[in-house]
């Protein structure tokens, strides 16, 4: 009795299981490269090569035919089960479904755009055939709303108009499907900007929508077809990829920009005609009953995406932190420029210095009772705690500090102290304090004394509170290089952000230290300080006993930009009522 020829799968190329055989069908769009020795494939969502064989480019050059009309059947059913050539056909498409570069040959032709990217084409198609897409628009007969018709016919689906009352001339809304089914995207000329929202329920899309417009509004009407219909095509293939279970474009790109798990919208300009895919939360998605929320960042790469996000120039709710034009040495400095004064930070890296700025300005805006923002929480509270602890254990007049002997040997406290003192030729003054006899946590400042030989020690240049009294001295001299630095620039500088090592965790996460890297390195020493990050936490706590903070749970409804750190992942810590 002959057996059934195995079915081709995901399966190792020595286990050969009975069964029927599958049509397979290479998706549209796919490339091929021949090698000396093998392939390279490259689809829309997935690539692979396979060597190790000159047979290979033979094996493709007779396969590749039929896997592209999607009658393979035949072939597979000519190659002997168990053969050579049976086991290289299995093993091919298997590789080639581990990276979906091939689908189940359907029996009714299906779309190639949807071929391309449906996990299962011939339903995806059927839904979006069934579509009853609806186009509200302030100007039925516009060329956003003609533009968006034409796109969504050719997609297959069925078009009616209407007129949008509350809509502008120059937006249009998309809607699809029923009840919780119920798709929308819209789609709008602002000036010489335009916007297509991410798919959601008609009331967030309006909302995405208004506040889009209210942003992006400048310049003079653009009339460009061109633009209406890159407009008008980008929001109807949204809608129908979200009718169709397909995914939605903007995760199509591979943008490391884009925050998974959050909505992105498309911004477009015309001059040039460009579009690209950003992060944005509108208003109604920050509802309390709707709001999407990250979880905290793990790295600090992860962080200052979220930053950028924020800091969009176009979506985004606070200025960027970058370094623009300033001095990065001796110390890494960034800017956020706020309407009443600059945020500046510096730090041992810039990219903690950017962190730095962001948590700063994102505090001064949020204003009120807020009393740090950070990545995480673990963050947040460094920075709530340090600060607290500064204001509480400042030495009093004739408290005697350490030894110098105690925090010279610590090589980035030597560093700094000597950047200061020797390389910018400040005369200053540094003093270690143990706050406490039983609690490991110090408080280094340093004084400026000026340039006359005789002049009091008085101006802080700089001040910290640590675990280690070299800790403590290295980010005190370090605040006050970076405050030295900060003056010689053309900026007013209304809130300087003193460095510590609140972020240490966090820049840290994944680093690899070559054996040789010790405190004196910037990547060990951090290292160092984030081990004894949370007895210090502990400490301070002890000292400041209670802190009248707690994580804001409830700001959704009072200040927007609260609800968006939040949902960014990023901790906001603010006093309990009556404490200031």
């Amino acid at each position: 009795m002959t057996p059934d020829v195995p079915e081709p799968g995901s399966v190792p190329e020595s286990v050969h299981r009975p069964g029927p055989v599958t049509a397979w069908r290479l998706r549209p769009g796919v490339a091929v490269t021949l090698l000396r020795n093998g392939l390279h494939l490259r689809g829309r969502r997935g690539s692979v090569t396979l060597e190790g064989s000159t047979a290979l480019p033979a094996l493709w050059r007779l396969l590749e035919e039929p896997l592209r009309t999607g009658e393979s059947t035949e072939l597979l059913r000519q190659a002997e089960a168990g053969s050579s050539v049976r086991k290289a056909l299995d093993t091919l498409i298997a590789q080639l479904r581990a990276h979906d570069l091939i689908v189940e040959a359907p029996a009714d032709p299906t779309p190639d755009w949807v071929a391309a990217t449906a996990e299962r084409p011939v339903e995806a198609a059927s839904a979006i055939a069934a579509a009853r897409v609806q186009i509200l628009a302030g100007a039925p007969g516009g060329p956003l709303a003609e533009a968006a018709g034409r796109a969504l016919s050719q997609g297959g689906a069925s078009v009616s108009y209407a007129a949008g009352r509350a809509l502008p001339a120059g937006a249009v809304l998309l809607c699809a499907g029923e009840d919780e089914r119920r798709w929308a995207v819209a789609a709008g000329v602002c000036g010489d900007a335009g916007y297509v929202t991410a798919p959601g329920s008609p009331e967030q899309v309006r909302a995405d929508a208004a506040a889009l417009a209210a942003r992006l509004s400048s310049g003079v009407p653009s009339s460009s077809a061109a633009f209406a219909s890159l407009l008008a095509g980008s929001a109807a293939h949204r809608l129908l990829c979200a009718v169709g279970g397909l995914p939605d474009p903007a995760s199509e790109g591979d943008d490391q920009r884009l925050l998974p798990g959050l909505p992105a919208v498309l911004v477009a300009g015309v001059r040039p005609l460009r579009a690209d895919y950003r992060t944005w939360l509108g208003p109604d998605r920050l509802d309390a009953d709707r709001r999407v929320t990250l979880d905290p960042a793990r790295t600090l790469a992860e962080a200052l995406g979220r930053v950028s996000a924020l800091g969009d120039e176009r979506t985004g709710v606070l200025p960027a932190p970058l370094p623009g034009g300033l001095r990065q040495l001796p110390v890494p400095l960034a800017a956020c420029d706020l309407p009443d004064g600059t945020v500046l930070a510096g730090a041992p890296r810039l990219d903690l210095a950017r962190l730095d700025a962001f948590c700063r300005a994102a505090e001064v805006r949020v204003g009120g009772a807020c009393r740090a923002v950070g990545a995480t929480p673990s963050h947040a509270w460094g920075r709530a705690l340090r600060r607290a602890a500064a204001r509480t254990t400042a030495p009093a007049p004739g408290d005697t500090p350490l030894p110098s002997a105690l925090w010279f040997g610590h090589p980035q406290a030597r560093h700094w102290w000597t950047a200061l003192t020797v390389r910018q030729g400040v005369r200053a003054r540094l003093e270690v304090f143990r706050v406490r006899p039983d609690e490991d946590a110090y408080h280094a400042v340093v004084h400026n004394a000026g340039q006359d030989v005789g002049q009091d020690f008085g101006q802080v240049l700089g001040r910290a509170v640590e675990a280690t009294p070299g800790d403590a001295a290295a980010f005190a001299a370090l605040s006050a290089v970076a405050a030295l630095s900060a003056a010689g620039e053309e900026l007013t500088v209304r809130y300087p952000c003193g460095s510590d090592g609140s972020a240490a965790a966090l820049a840290t996460v994944d680093a690899r230290a070559a054996a040789w890297e010790d405190s004196g390195w910037t990547t060990g020493w951090l290292a160092d300080v984030a081990r004894r990050e949370p007895a210090l936490h502990t400490a301070l706590h002890r000292l400041t006993g209670p802190t009248g903070l707690r994580a804001d749970e409830t700001a959704t409804q009072r200040h927007e930009l609260v609800a968006l750190l939040r949902a960014f992942g990023f901790t906001v810590l603010t006093a309990e009522e009556g404490e200031r």
